[in-house]
């Protein structure tokens, strides 16, 4: 027993601090990957890399030198392979450490940009709201951090300022551009009658068609924000990170967004400005 303690002295007197923030930061990053992956099929990936990993352990160890051979030839071969069949994963996990806390302190924004955050809002949960009434279908995108250049060159370009009354005549059934998606995009309706990539999720539910498929597809590509108001029931839903809140009022539907469009944060100069005013 005592040479057991005299050894686990002996080995605490070799960890540095630095041996324990280097730990720490290790596992931070590896539970992070895990949460993110978890709700991707990289998962099976995972499991699967971890299955063949033990297996070529236990081949090396009974000494099967023909299946450690290709096992561990399969495992340098299925590098590149999931950097090609992953691509969209990879591209989203990235996108979500730009979207993290971390990405939010290289930004700044203004009162200013604020205040059209906040007129932006109003028209869209207006014209959300008249079109819930009419039961007439819309899909209206919310372009945040991620930009949707792929998505926006789908579409035909509008750029006029934001009214709940042009939203409402863009969904018009039977017009031009109503079966595609709108994208609001610095605080302008920037593009009408895009296409949207569907959800790879299949454990929807079956009264979920084509517009809250594709809402809950773009909402798992980027960090867009997107409302949706079914034709079949007049119901307002709202997509955002791969989730669907559905049966929204007016009200919930203005908090939800006004929350998720509140800037990251001001800047010295608007503080300034701020404190400035206050001393009038």
């Amino acid at each position: 027993m005592a040479g057991v303690l005299d050894y686990i002295s002996r080995f605490m007197q070799l960890i540095r601090v630095t041996d324990i923030i280097d730990i720490v930061i290790v596992a931070v990053l590896i539970y992070q990957l895990l949460k993110i992956i978890k709700e991707t099929r990289a998962m099976q990936l995972v499991k699967g890399v971890f299955i063949l990993f033990i297996s070529l352990q236990l081949s090396a160890w009974l000494h099967f030198t023909v299946l450690e051979f290709i096992l561990r030839n399969a495992m340098q071969v299925g590098m590149f392979a999931v950097i090609v069949i992953f691509q969209p994963e990879l591209r989203s996990m990235l996108e979500r450490v730009g979207r993290s806390k971390v990405g939010q302190l290289m930004e700044f924004k203004n009162t200013q940009e604020a205040d059209d955050a906040g007129k932006t809002v109003n028209e869209i949960v207006e014209a959300a709201v008249n079109m819930s009434k009419s039961k007439t279908g819309a899909l209206i995108v919310l372009e945040r951090k991620v930009k949707l250049g792929d998505v926006i060159n789908t579409g035909t370009l509008i750029n006029a300022d934001i009214s709940a009354a042009l939203l409402e005549n863009i969904f018009v059934p039977n017009t031009p551009l109503h079966d595609g998606a709108v994208i609001i995009k610095d605080e302008k309706i920037h593009t009408a009658g895009c296409l949207l990539p569907l959800t790879s999720n299949t454990n929807l539910s079956r009264e979920l068609g084509t517009r809250h498929r594709a809402a809950l597809g773009i909402s798992e590509a980027s960090d867009a924000m997107v409302v949706v108001v079914s034709e079949e029931t007049g119901k307002i839903s709202l997509a955002l990170n791969g989730t669907l809140t559905r049966n929204l009022t007016g009200d919930s539907l203005k908090k939800a967004l006004t929350k998720g469009l509140k800037p990251a944060g001001t800047s010295d100069f608007d503080k300034i400005k701020f404190w400035k005013g206050a001393a009038k």
